[in-house]
């Protein structure tokens, strides 16, 4: 099973213009969400936190809101890189069952979306059995790079 790319939303592009990150410093989060969230449409209107439907429910190993993940923002020869820790939800007392992963910003006031992917690019959902643990590893390259 490999991942799709990570999709950045339009807004999130149209924030870094207007100062409403501090990709080296704010709080970013990953979550998961069901193959039925709004979440997967790079054009979403209004990217924020609280407007995405179907995150996987509390419980059984997923904590709703999802894992923080430790972001750098770096510059090497005018290329600026946006990596982050990896995440990782370890399925306890049942099934974690997740079609993608958003990042977030959970300093800013309205926790604005960064970018999606898919977890499996077939596209299908992914079923983390109870005991297994589901690892989101970023790309060596980050999650995206300006040049």
């Amino acid at each position: 099973m490999a991942a799709g790319n990570w999709v950045i939303y339009d807004e999130f592009k149209l924030g870094l213009g207007t100062k409403v990150f501090n990709l080296a410093a704010d709080s970013i989060k990953m979550a998961l969400f069901q193959s039925t969230s709004n979440c997967g449409a790079q054009s979403l209107v209004n990217a924020k936190y609280a407007t995405l439907t179907n995150q996987v429910a509390n419980g059984v190993g997923y904590t709703t809101g999802g894992v923080a993940c430790a972001p750098t923002y770096t510059n090497s020869a005018g290329t600026e890189t946006f990596d982050i820790a990896d995440a990782s939800w370890t399925a306890a007392g049942g099934s974690i069952v997740s079609r993608f992963a958003v990042l977030y910003d959970d300093s800013a006031a309205a926790k604005d979306l960064i970018a999606f992917c898919l977890l499996d690019s077939t596209p299908a959902d992914v079923t983390i059995t109870d005991g297994n643990t589901l690892v989101v590893q970023i790309a060596v390259a980050g999650v995206f790079t300006l040049t």
